[in-house]
C-alpha cells in the first residue's frame, strides 16, 4: 500500500465514518492540534530519555497521554452517531479522573505554587512547557467546534486537564533535576 493516495489533492480529508471535510474544517483543526500535541509530546519523550539522568516514570506517563491523544484525535474525527462510532474508545469522566489522580502524583514532587515561572529549565521540561501552551490551543479549538457541530464535552475538560498536568509534570522534571525556576517579576508601575 502507498503512504500517498491523492484523495486530498483537492484540499479535502476524510473523517472517521467516510464524511469528507475541507481541511480547513473546525473539526480537522482540533483533532491537527491534538496530533501536533502528540509530537511534542513525543520530543518530550527524546529529550528526557536522552537526559544525563533519564525518568522511566515520566516516559512512562508521557507514553500513556500519547496513545490517549491518539484516542482522543479519533473521537474529534468521528462525528456523533457515524456508523464508526462503535469502533472507538470515547474520552470520559474516567480518564478525566485518572489525569487529577497523575497531576496530584506530580504536585507532590513539585515546588509549591507562589506565582508565575518563566518555562525553561531542562530540555524536557521546557518541551512540556510547550506541549502545555499546545494542549491550551487545542482545548480553544474543540471549544471552537463545539459552538459548531455536537461534540464529546468529555475532550474539552481532557485537554484542560493535560495543560494543567504538562505544567505541573515540567515543573516536578525541574525540581527532580535540581532546577530553580525564574519566577516572573511583575514590573514595577509608574
Amino acid at each position: 500500500m502507498k503512504l500517498y493516495t491523492k484523495t486530498g489533492d483537492g484540499g479535502t480529508t476524510g473523517l472517521y465514518g467516510a464524511d469528507r471535510v475541507s481541511k480547513a474544517h473546525v473539526r480537522v483543526e482540533a483533532y491537527g492540534t491534538v496530533d501536533e500535541l502528540n509530537s511534542v509530546l513525543g520530543l518530550a519523550r527524546a529529550h528526557n530519555t536522552r537526559s544525563h539522568k533519564p525518568d522511566p516514570s515520566l516516559d512512562t506517563d508521557l507514553e500513556y497521554l500519547q496513545n490517549a491523544l491518539f484516542d482522543l484525535g479519533a473521537d474529534l474525527a468521528t462525528r456523533a452517531g457515524g456508523i464508526y462510532e462503535k469502533n472507538l474508545s470515547r474520552i470520559d469522566a474516567e480518564d478525566v479522573a485518572f489525569l487529577e489522580a497523575m497531576i496530584d502524583r506530580y504536585q507532590a514532587d513539585a515546588p509549591p505554587f507562589t506565582g508565575f515561572v518563566h518555562p525553561g529549565g531542562t530540555p524536557a521540561a521546557a518541551t512540556l512547557q510547550v506541549a502545555r501552551t499546545v494542549a491550551r490551543r487545542a482545548e480553544r479549538d474543540v471549544i471552537h467546534l463545539m459552538h459548531e457541530e455536537d461534540t464529546n464535552i468529555h475532550t474539552q475538560v481532557y485537554l484542560n486537564r493535560v495543560s494543567d498536568l504538562l505544567f505541573i509534570m515540567a515543573r516536578a522534571v525541574n525540581q527532580r533535576s535540581g532546577i530553580n525556576e525564574e519566577a516572573w517579576n511583575v514590573k514595577k508601575r509608574r
